[in-house]
């Protein structure tokens, strides 16, 4: 099989499309043929060797996979061979096979499109998550999303619109109609004016925020009392270029709950193995495969073309996630 090997930390020149022998599952095993494949700022990072705790270089990047169960392991019985399956890998999703423990195998609805469904796990399950289980709104409030074209954002956005709340957010002024039709009101990010227009507006009550570091400040100015601020991601240092640790902007993020000024902050993190992780997980290839919801796609890329891939993701450029078909159905 191949797969595609960060060799060492780098620019997108330490990506290769490299051989590896077909792996067999163990007990309780499902081997899985991939379909599909995102790409995540995830994957930026850990190309460039600075996401949390991950294991040193060479690795198989691919937070998240729709495929195909191709070969079960002893005991493995969950799913059928020719059962389609979801996994949010966290890494080796950029490869032909994968040897994945059944249990974080998640069943997909044969109707829907692999690549509108591998939107759904890292991408959609990170949305819904934030907006219904660390925020809890009722119609008619409003939330800010910060990249609103990105692809969390734009899932976030397409879920503001289910759940009947107000959207503002930021994205370049290339990508305003886009933005529109999704349903939010949209801001220009280098227009830092629209702290101040949402503060005459009256603040919003939730804002999520995949930037960190300096944006969180501007992000919680623009909370109303009772609002919410939702860290996730650390993206800001990818788009700058600057080589940051986390931790210090965690900390002072997670200290502004020590001020009593009817404001909180959170942050998101994805775990797989959370007790709503499957649940959430079905609701959204559910709402998928009855139209219900639509995840945006920026553009589909093949496994080869990784490279070029996150080029494309730090660029900007589209709107919504971004794919890699490794295979036909």
């Amino acid at each position: 099989m191949k797969r595609i090997v960060i060799t060492a930390f780098g620019g997108v020149e330490v990506l290769k499309l490299l051989d590896a022998p077909l792996p067999e599952p163990g007990a309780g095993e499902t081997r899985v043929r991939v379909l599909c494949s995102a790409v995540s700022g995830a994957d930026i990072n850990m190309r460039r060797g600075t996401y949390p705790m991950q294991p040193a270089a060479p690795l198989t990047p691919g937070y998240s996979i729709v495929g195909i169960a191709d070969k079960n392991g002893p005991g493995a019985s969950r799913f059928q061979v020719g059962a389609r399956v979801a996994c949010l890998t966290v890494y080796g999703g950029q490869s032909e096979y994968m040897v994945l423990p059944q249990t974080l195998l998640q069943p997909v609805p044969d109707a829907v499109d692999p690549a509108e469904a591998v939107a759904l796990i890292l991408d959609g399950m990170t949305a819904y998550q934030m907006i219904t289980r660390k925020v809890h709104l009722a119609p008619g409030q409003s939330v800010f999303i910060h990249g609103a074209s990105g692809a969390v954002g734009a899932l976030l956005a397409v879920l503001a619109k289910r759940l009947g709340l107000k959207a503002f957010g930021t994205a370049s002024p290339a990508k305003f109609e886009a933005v529109r039709a999704l349903g939010v009101e949209p801001f220009d990010y280098h227009e830092l004016a629209f702290v101040t227009e949402i503060q005459r507006r009256g603040g919003v009550d939730a804002v999520f925020d995949p930037l960190g570091y300096e944006s969180f400040d501007r992000s919680y100015a623009m909370l109303r009392r009772g609002g919410v601020l939702v860290g996730y991601g650390f993206n800001g240092g990818v788009f700058s270029g600057r080589r940051r640790s986390i931790f210090p902007s965690l900390i002072r993020l997670m200290l502004r709950n020590l001020v009593p000024d009817g404001k909180r902050t959170t942050f998101y993190s994805i775990n797989r193995k959370s007790a709503a992780f499957a649940a959430d997980q079905a609701q959204l290839f559910a709402w998928l495969a009855a139209g219900e919801i639509r995840p945006p796609i920026r553009k589909i890329f093949t496994l080869a073309e990784t490279p070029a891939a996150h080029d494309y993701w730090a660029s900007g450029a589209g709107v919504g996630s971004l794919v890699i078909r490794v295979a036909s159905a």
